[in-house]
């Protein structure tokens, strides 16, 4: 078992999604799987472009459901190098069991890979682009995932070596500018948000200016959002915060939006904690995957 895998209950909601990805895809006959029959086959799954290999327990839990035996012969979160093979592929696991259930698993498993890989590729990335560049804060994705994905995508950013950021609603309160015109200032919303969600929980608050900030640290919060700031106008708030309130009180600055691996090295400043970015769960591009039936 992989030291990824440990992040996963025995069971669990993700069997769950495995179970109705599987059944997305064969709502009613499968009429493939009736031409092929159910003869015993072996299958290579391979790798044909570089990529940071994630989803193994996934696509695992795929050939499992579908009575299928599978052999990996790389770890989970290993960075595979197409571009050294000879042929443009490598292989990375052996399927085995009946042909029909090998095609009925193909697609879904395939999906999977393809998409996981992504994410854990690009975040690999952006991370490596990052410490090159000399910052030593956390670069973490958002709570902009693909609905029904979420679970796969988060667990793709840690493979890739990010930061998750709060999974959900439930997970850390992040009051942005709706609830502060809601409530009508910052210090009420911090207020109303501590006093329901209490000491074991952090709360975040959006600042648009560096006095929201001031109010906002004030108040007790303890992440504070700096958005919409332009690149130099950024790195003088944070670090006017940081002397400021040195010694004071304990918070951390992040930056949330416009990070790519094409400005990295103007975007970042130690004196920000978290760049939060969705770049690397939102759009990027897939691993390519097969899986073929040996013959």
């Amino acid at each position: 078992m992989s030291s990824y895998e440990c992040l996963l209950p025995i069971s669990g909601e993700w069997k769950t999604d495995v179970t109705n990805w599987l059944s997305e895809d064969v709502p009613s006959f499968d009429f493939g799987g009736y031409v092929v029959g159910t003869e015993h086959k072996t299958a290579t799954l391979l790798i044909k472009s570089d990529g940071v290999l994630s989803g193994v327990p996934f696509a695992t839990e795929v050939y499992k459901q579908c009575d299928l035996a599978v052999e990996w012969h790389f770890q989970e979160g290993t960075y595979i190098d197409v571009s050294k093979s000879t042929n443009g592929k490598i292989a990375v696991a052996t399927v085995s069991g009946k042909a029909k259930d090998i095609l009925l698993a193909e697609r879904t498993s395939l999906n999977i890979l393809s998409r996981a890989s992504g994410v854990a590729t690009t975040s690999r990335k952006i991370i490596e682009l990052a410490r090159q560049s000399g910052y030593t804060g956390i670069i973490a994705g958002t709570r902009k995932t693909t609905p029904g994905l979420r679970r796969l995508e988060k667990y793709s950013m840690l493979v890739g070596g990010c930061d998750t950021h709060r999974y959900d609603l439930s997970s850390m309160v992040m009051l942005k500018d709706n609830h502060i015109w809601s409530r009508g200032s910052i210090t009420n919303a911090v207020n109303d948000a501590r006093s329901v969600c209490g000491f074991a929980m952090k709360i975040e608050v959006e600042c648009q200016s560096e006095s929201e900030a001031d109010e906002a640290i004030s108040a007790g919060a303890d992440i504070i959002m700096l958005d919409n700031f332009k690149h130099e106008e950024l790195k003088v708030c944070a670090k006017s915060l940081k002397q400021k309130w040195l010694n004071k009180k304990h918070f951390m600055l992040e930056c949330s939006g416009g990070l790519t691996p094409g400005n990295i090295d103007s975007f970042l400043c130690n004196d920000i904690d978290i760049y939060s970015t969705s770049s690397i769960h939102q759009g990027v591009s897939v691993v390519d995957f097969s899986l073929k039936l040996d013959h």
